[in-house]
């Protein structure tokens, strides 16, 4: 295939858009099948361009930009990105025409002021997150040209958030709000979500609201009306809460307390009456009581689940899980730690088009119970 960006090879993003989408899917459901040792899987897909509602762009000399493809020192400039929606790319271009003169961060001397802009666009909201370096010496003067853009941009919502130089990061809990919230807004299921501005959520909105119908249906096949449900490393609580209606009760855990706080107000705002959520780190489960029958769903990050975790959930012997990720060679050896269990159904969801990136929805079913027809 013939790229549609023009910074393709230059940029370090996307990696795959020199190959045929189709061809695109099959690798990535081939590279799943190898990891899980299951064949038989659905594969679902949606828009190949314009799908991204979150970018982490770089300042540099010239604007805005990304990491050059192998060359992390350095920033390719980008005017426009072909892979994020039509809303991200207008604050794309509002940040590029105000920001003429750019006190960029350089990476290798740790000088600077701006260094990231964090766009987010859901299909309901918008922000953009400033990330300045701590120790510059010409912070106020950026946080007053911050403040002048803030009143002509159309985005919802500015926050102004500081890093310490020595670390490559673009959130953090030292910020302000310039304008509007640190929240942003999302729909899935006919329910809303809030959710922090610099917390992870699913960033691309079409494939994740099918994600969560696909498992919703694979929930219902189950009998589990008085049932509990696990809602392990949960964000902002948008599985338990989507299928809160098929249980008797639903326990939502999370580490992160600015999610947990999230998935409280989300209870709350959907009149979910038999959910509660809890700050706590999967690893030390065994530290709360969950009734019986049991079934779980799981999103746990790119590093996959720790061993105490994997070890309490087969203490646990749920009836069914649900695991989720986006690493599949991870899920694999994660998997194989699940002895008492095996693959019911296994979907690739392609939320990531022109990288080598996914998400898989596995059904694990216990060994020892009857499958369902």
């Amino acid at each position: 295939m013939e790229p549609l960006c023009p910074y393709f090879n230059n940029c370090g993003g996307c990696s795959s858009q020199h190959i045929d989408y189709p061809m695109q899917l099959e690798n990535k459901k081939k590279a799943l099948a190898n990891a899980i040792h299951f064949s038989d899987i659905k594969t679902v897909s949606g828009k190949e361009y314009g799908y991204r509602n979150r970018m982490d762009m770089i300042f540099h000399s010239k604007g805005l930009g990304f990491r050059k493809k192998e060359q992390w020192k350095k920033t390719a400039d980008v005017e426009k990105c072909v892979i994020s929606n039509e809303r991200l790319n207008l604050l794309i271009k509002e940040i590029r025409d105000f920001f003429k003169e750019i006190d960029y961060f350089d990476v290798v001397r740790h000088t600077g002021t701006l260094r990231y802009s964090v766009i987010r666009t859901p299909d309901d909201d918008s922000s953009i997150s400033f990330v300045l370096n701590e120790k510059s010496n010409r912070i106020k003067e950026a946080i007053e040209t911050i403040k002048a853009f803030a009143k002509k941009t159309t985005a919802n919502n500015i926050i102004i958030t500081y890093t310490k130089p020595e670390s490559d990061t673009s959130i953090s809990e030292d910020f302000f709000v310039v304008k509007g919230k640190d929240m942003l807004r999302e729909k899935y299921l006919g329910k809303e979500f809030i959710f922090p501005v610099q917390s992870f959520f699913q960033n691309n909105s079409e494939m994740a609201e099918k994600m969560h119908e696909h498992c919703h249906n694979l929930l219902k096949g189950y009998d589990t009306k008085n049932a509990c449900l696990l809602d392990l490393y949960a964000g902002v609580g948008t599985f338990g809460i989507n299928n809160a209606e098929l249980f008797k009760h639903v326990t939502i855990i999370e580490s992160d307390r600015l999610s947990i706080e999230s998935a409280n107000k989300n209870i709350e705002k959907n009149s979910i009456q038999n959910a509660k959520a809890t700050a706590l780190d999967a690893k030390y489960l065994k530290r709360i009581e969950l009734p019986k029958p049991l079934f779980i769903i799981m999103d746990p990050p790119r590093s996959g689940m720790h061993p105490k975790t994997i070890e309490q959930i087969n203490n646990l012997k749920p009836e069914a899980m649900v695991y989720i990720s986006c690493n599949v060679n991870q899920l694999g050896k994660d998997l194989l730690k699940f002895k008492d269990y095996s693959i019911r159904s296994a979907a690739l969801f392609d939320l990531f088009p022109q990288t080598t990136h996914s998400e898989a929805v596995i059904e694990l079913t216990s060994k020892k119970i009857a499958h369902l027809p």
